[in-house]
């Protein structure tokens, strides 16, 4: 901490510093279209798409929504939107139409990129489905019904359909603006601007739009890039999704404030993973524990060469320690480093380091990262406890979100008085600051690395014919860490099976949030004064669904 500055920048500043400093270097590659952009080339690109952006009328503040898994222009959004002072509003890939509605709605966003589709999903038709005025409207001006705020749709690629914009056609507009607006609309932004935006949500009512700035996952970018060394030789291999923070700040921000080459997968795929790496000497992956076990026990594995590796990522949920043994010792990451924190922080707030012992590497989730503070509290006073107490675990500083959009009550009890962003997370911290995770106040689901909310599946499941009352609670996995479990509380009379739920919710929630394991039952465990006791549910799980853990 003594050593940290804050360094105020925003995303445009970093590019621009990159593209200044290693214009010949590689800035992002996808290996299985053959594409490849120098920094000089991709901070053009930038610059276009924004000019474009800016002469559509994107003004200072709006919403840009993308909903798109890591196609080529998604990079180059992040940061045209950021130039002009916009703000990205990252979608979950896999949103169904309810959930897409309820955050166009939420957000009040005014602008949104879409790709055709992901898996079984038309996303092109659940737009059309959602605003059939789309097709009949002039594109630059839209007015929608249910949709009040919403002004523009465009395609995130060179493909033309009804009612949208296509990115060739935005950045031809650029040459409407001059390089005089184009400074000017920089100077205005602050790096304290609210630059992106993604939605997660508690244990209690629907998602919550984080409001992330410039400065927050610029420098927390910076910092988790500094921690693995990074430089502008390192060649990251990034199959995670850039909708989520662990792709678009530890990854994209990560390497673009070192210089360093950006090997994007479109998807998650195993094969295609260890080829990227292969064939362009990838120095660093990212991955979830389920990537990374994926990779080491596909029957090709022995085919590829990764020697190349030196360090990464493996976060988003519990990394057990032998698969981390397994990461260091077959796939040459002997600088691999663990990532803790959560969207509202920027997210990371601890990380290891190389240096560290493998101990510390492999059972800890490492120190505070410069610049943050971290506590463990007693999640009922505050107070802050002696090491080796358990509480929750609480972070403050440059990191910690603006808030959630549009909801205060929400932003107070997430963020205190003194500036404290409660985790909901439990966790140790030992004489030296490494803090351990030991489990979760709230009742959030991880399964392989997506957050479930079952407040949420609970109140979609309400809406069936014949469910009296459910509850949804994670069961034990070993491929996934978690998975969906719910217990459903039939109405007199009704006839239910685990198949029929499934089939309701197939098509209308994501498809990691439909329940896997499905028990109908009597009533609930209780306590004394009425209160549901989801552990009891959870230690149900072994009894009642015998394949688990």
């Amino acid at each position: 901490m003594e050593n940290f500055e804050l360094r105020e920048w925003t995303l445009g500043q970093i590019l621009d510093h990159a593209v200044a400093n290693w214009p010949d270097n590689e800035a992002v590659v996808y290996v299985d279209r053959d594409y490849r952009q120098t920094y000089r080339e991709f901070g053009k690109v930038v610059d276009d798409l924004a000019r474009g952006l800016m002469a559509l009328g994107v003004k200072h503040g709006e919403k840009v929504a993308v909903w798109s898994t890591n196609v080529p222009y998604w990079v180059a959004l992040q940061f045209a939107t950021a130039k002009i002072g916009a703000v990205l509003l990252t979608v979950n890939t896999n949103y169904r139409k309810s959930e897409l509605q309820y955050l166009l709605t939420q957000s009040e966003c005014e602008n949104l990129f879409i790709m055709d589709g992901y898996r079984d999903h038309d996303y092109l038709q659940t737009i059309y489905d959602l605003m059939p005025e789309l097709k009949n409207q002039p594109r630059g001006n839209l007015n929608l019904n249910g949709f009040p705020h919403l002004r523009r749709v465009m395609f995130l690629g060179v493909e033309k359909h009804r009612g949208m914009y296509s990115v060739p056609e935005i950045i031809s507009l650029g040459v409407m603006v001059s390089d005089q607006e184009y400074a000017e609309r920089q100077r205005m932004l602050s790096p304290g601007d609210v630059v992106n935006m993604q939605y997660t949500s508690g244990t209690t009512g629907f998602p919550k739009g984080v409001m992330l700035t410039h400065v927050g996952i610029g420098l927390n970018g910076y910092w988790i890039g500094r921690n693995q060394n990074f430089t502008h030789k390192d060649r990251l291999c990034l199959p995670v999704p850039l909708f989520h923070c662990f792709g678009c700040v530890l990854g994209v921000l990560a390497a673009v404030n070192h210089g360093a080459t950006l090997v994007i997968l479109e998807n998650f795929n195993p094969v295609h993973v260890m080829a990227s790496v292969d064939q362009e000497n990838c120095t660093a992956l990212y991955g979830v524990p389920t990537m990374f076990l994926a990779v080491l026990e596909h029957k090709l594995f022995e085919k590829f060469d990764f020697s190349s590796l030196r360090t990464g990522i493996m976060a988003g949920s519990v990394c057990p320690e032998p698969l981390m043994r397994r990461v260091i010792e077959n796939m040459n990451m002997t600088e691999v480093t663990i990532c803790y924190g959560l969207t509202e922080g920027s997210p990371v707030m601890t990380q290891t380091l190389p240096t560290d012992s493998f101990e510390r590497r492999t059972r800890t989730v490492g120190k505070a990262m410069p610049g943050i503070e971290v506590q463990v509290v007693d999640p009922d006073t505050g107070e802050e406890l002696p090491h080796g107490s358990q509480g929750e675990v609480v972070c403050r500083g440059y990191n910690v979100m603006k808030g959630y959009y549009n909801m205060p009550e929400a932003t107070q009890k997430a963020v205190d008085a003194d500036g404290w962003l409660h985790s909901g997370d439990l966790g140790i911290m030992d004489e030296h600051g490494y803090v351990t995770i030991t489990g979760r106040i709230k009742d959030m689901i991880i399964r392989g690395g997506e957050n479930i909310y079952p407040r949420e599946i609970e109140e979609f499941l309400y809406g069936m014919e014949g469910v009296q009352d459910v509850q949804v609670v994670g069961v034990p996995s070993r491929r996934y860490g978690e998975e969906v479990g719910a217990f459903i509380i039939a109405k007199e009379g009704a006839d239910l099976a685990p198949e029929d739920v499934r089939d309701y919710c197939r098509g209308q929630i994501a498809w990691y949030k439909v329940p896997r394991h499905i028990a109908f039952v009597e009533e609930y465990p209780m306590t004394a004064s009425g209160k549901i006791q989801k552990f009891k549910l959870r230690e149900m799980c072994a009894e009642l669904f015998p394949d688990v853990r």
